[in-house]
């Protein structure tokens, strides 16, 4: 008898780690997540361009060689200060023309009024003489004539100095623009010509330097289509740049553009196709493209950090609450007919009870907790609206031999 107990007493350890394997495991409870205090934002995310509030470029209306560049790049200039000047031997000579004409014209008139006057004398010496019937009709015609033919030539060398003094003034006023002076105040950020250069301005105005005001720079973000509804004048922004991803700039939005910048070039586009005779690969071309609407607002710029063309990762603000209720997004299934949403919520034992919630503002990320819900609890981290995946446990196959 105890030949036969003793195995069957080293068989026991073995039946009791098969126990182990073979009894069920007692299920988990569900994962969850703390109702928390939090701020909670609904944001519209943007690449913006950050440009000066004003760029002037200025240019020359005359044609000639650089004689001087007053300013170099960097340099801040006042409205009214000296850029550059243009050679201006030709517009000196031009005005110098144009007032010799003017004189000669000012002396032809000046010799017509003796020519006119001569002309009076004589007429009223053959009118005095006609009274005292001791000239000829033809005569007193003759003089008559002459008068009159004297005074159209007066009146048409008023009309000769009018225009010499117009070209007079054209001409003085393109020896002015020789001299050329900064329209605006501000920076010099672009010098596009050098000295002894020779423009010209027959056909275009050709660019010397470009200015541009920094004290203050406007950001130029570009909205999807699928964002802009959403977004208005007025609401808060922020934006960082490259250089300074911790640093944070704070704005309103001042106006939103009500068409792309590619209107500008659909006018072109349009013409073209109109005179191909066709339009469909116009419209798949722009249908194909992806399409922005430029969110303008403006910051201060005081130390100059911020460059023309600098990169900005910007941030419009739908909505904003402060220390609010906030649970996960997830958690969220499809809303009710009321509008409100059913959460699990577990209770004072552990188990998950199912409770509606109202909803404020919801990011994707976090849910803003208007009503249903309270700081510290519980809410399991599950949609358990939907249909859930099957939670059969898995029992470890029995040990090999049994």
């Amino acid at each position: 008898m105890r030949s036969l107990l003793l195995p069957a007493l080293a068989f026991l350890p073995v039946l009791a780690g098969l126990w182990l394997l073979l009894k069920p495991t007692p299920p988990q409870p569900p994962p969850t997540v703390p109702v928390s205090v939090a701020d909670i934002e609904d944001t519209v995310l943007a690449t913006g361009k950050i440009e000066a509030s004003q760029m002037v470029s200025v240019g020359a209306q005359v044609s000639g060689q650089i004689k001087h560049l007053a300013v170099g790049l960097g340099d801040a200039v006042k409205k009214g200060q000296l850029v550059a000047e243009i050679d201006s031997l030709t517009q000196q000579n031009a005005l110098q023309t144009a007032e010799a004409s003017l004189a000669s014209v000012e002396a032809q008139r000046r010799a017509k009024e003796a020519a006119l006057e001569q002309a009076r004398q004589a007429l009223a010496r053959q009118r005095q003489m006609q009274v005292d019937d001791a000239t000829a009709t033809a005569d007193v015609e003759a003089a008559v004539a002459t008068a009159a033919s004297a005074t159209a030539e007066i009146a048409a060398l008023d009309a000769q100095i009018r225009q010499a003094r117009i070209a007079v003034d054209t001409a003085r006023v393109n020896l002015a623009y020789t001299r050329i002076t900064a329209p605006i105040d501000g920076t010099v950020v672009g010098v596009v010509v050098k000295e002894g250069q020779t423009v010209n301005a027959n056909q275009t105005t050709p660019t010397l330097i470009k200015i541009a005001q920094l004290d203050r720079m406007t950001v130029k973000a570009e909205l999807s289509e699928a964002d802009v509804v959403r977004v208005l004048p007025g609401q808060p922004v922020r934006f960082t740049i490259l250089g300074e991803p911790d640093r944070p700039y704070q704005a309103s939005l001042r106006a939103i553009k009500p068409a792309p910048d590619s209107i500008a070039d659909e006018d072109s586009s349009t013409s073209t196709t109109a005179n191909t005779g066709g339009s469909s690969s116009s419209a798949s071309s722009s249908s194909s493209s992806a399409i922005y609407y430029d969110g303008l607002f403006d910051v201060p710029n005081p130390d100059h950090k911020l460059k023309i063309s600098m990169t900005a990762k910007v941030t419009v603000v739908l909505k904003r609450a402060t220390a609010a209720l906030t649970i996960p997004s997830t958690v969220l299934g499809d809303a009710n007919a009321d509008g409100t949403y059913t959460v699990a919520v577990l209770d004072p034992k552990g188990h998950p009870a199912p409770r509606r919630v109202r909803i404020g503002i919801d990011n994707n990320v976090s849910a803003e907790v208007l009503d249903g819900l309270a700081a510290g609890e519980q809410v399991v981290a599950v949609d358990l609206t939907r249909p859930a995946a099957s939670t059969q446990q898995m029992r470890p196959p029995p040990p090999m031999g049994f």
